[in-house]
């Protein structure tokens, strides 16, 4: 039986205690500058200044240009029935209430959660969009922790979270003006590990790496197999990248030699939306150690090993019908 963390108990805070009471939100009209002057240089316009009740960062309320609001080139691509849905109930309730995020980038603006939305004014025809701009640039890589509008299955997580490195990791895309003065950022020297919170869960990056190459591979049954084997990697990122490239190879490599044994039991007659899942599970003996660690190659080549000499006569139509999981494909 895996060893299991024991949790920690979030210490509960005194009502009213955290951050700033309503009239501390309010900030000088002059605040906000040369953001604001950067604002109407781009048409648009600043409806209000305030600092967040949270953290006490400064916040602009503006009304920009719909054409000159773009999501991060590393996010996933809009759903199309989600953004249907959303101009229906914009044009049903005659309002759009829900500000986007954005942060100024280049000439424009980049919004890390607000392209559903942003899509739907668009087809609609919208001249503006209301968003808050945060001036920390780096706010669009929080990305999967600020999206909120529509949950990310697994691809989508996978492939934002593998662009989103390459992004981090290329000082032409990452270097950032802070807005308040001239200092900047070079992403490309820090490590993988550094961007934990960004990126979430190494698995990610190791699958989006997959999703690339193999857009239907079911990821969900390599995920369990790979929150034991895999880690933040303590390398800058450009290099990072590089192991990720051949970690992910090794787990196609991994989804060949399964593929093959779910070809093989299907030739049998043997029917189930959880083949891989069930064959995954068969052959992954990390689910039966005790080990807090493992050696990523060497857990892969093992597995591996187990998948090339399944022997697919010993299963029966009962065995799989006990299996769950992720399906096969994931649409």
């Amino acid at each position: 039986m895996p060893v299991r963390k024991k949790a920690v108990r979030r210490k509960k805070a005194a009502p009213g205690s955290i951050g700033l009471a309503p009239e501390e939100t309010r900030l000088a009209p002059e605040s906000g500058e040369p953001l604001s002057a950067a604002v109407a240089a781009d048409g648009g316009v600043v409806l209000a200044r305030y600092r967040e009740p949270f953290g006490g960062t400064p916040v602009l309320l503006v009304s920009l240009p719909v054409a000159r609001v773009e999501p991060t080139p590393y996010q996933r691509d809009p759903s199309e029935p989600h953004v249907k849905r959303l101009m229906a109930v914009i044009e049903k309730i005659g309002r759009f209430l829900d500000p986007i995020i954005v942060v100024r980038h280049a000439d424009g603006y980049w919004t890390p959660n607000g392209n559903h939305r942003l899509q739907a004014l668009r087809k609609l025809g919208a001249r503006a969009v209301i968003a808050l701009l945060v001036p920390d640039a780096d706010v669009a890589f929080k990305i999967l922790a600020l999206n909120t509008e529509k949950a990310h299955n697994l691809r989508e997580k996978s492939l934002e979270t593998i662009r989103m490195a390459r992004a981090l990791a290329d000082p032409r895309s990452t270097r950032s003006k802070v807005e308040s003065g001239s200092s900047r950022t070079l992403h490309g020297t820090r490590t993988e590990r550094d961007f934990a919170f960004e990126l979430e869960q190494p698995a990610f990056l190791t699958l989006g790496v997959c999703y690339e190459e193999r857009p239907r591979i079911s990821g969900g049954a390599y995920q369990s197999i790979l929150r034991r084997v895999d880690d933040f990697l303590d390398e800058p990122l450009p290099r990072a990248l590089k192991e990720r490239e051949r970690r992910g190879h090794k787990i196609l490599k991994l989804d060949d030699a399964v593929g093959s044994v779910v070809e093989r039991l299907k030739a049998r007659g043997l029917t189930s939306p959880y083949l891989r899942a069930f064959v995954v599970a068969r052959v992954n003996y990390t689910r039966f150690s005790k080990a807090t660690s493992f050696d990523f190659d060497e857990t892969l080549d093992k597995i591996i090993a187990n998948a090339s000499k399944f022997n697919v006569e010993r299963v029966k139509q009962q065995d799989v019908a006990k299996a769950g999981g992720p399906a096969d494909e994931e649409p």
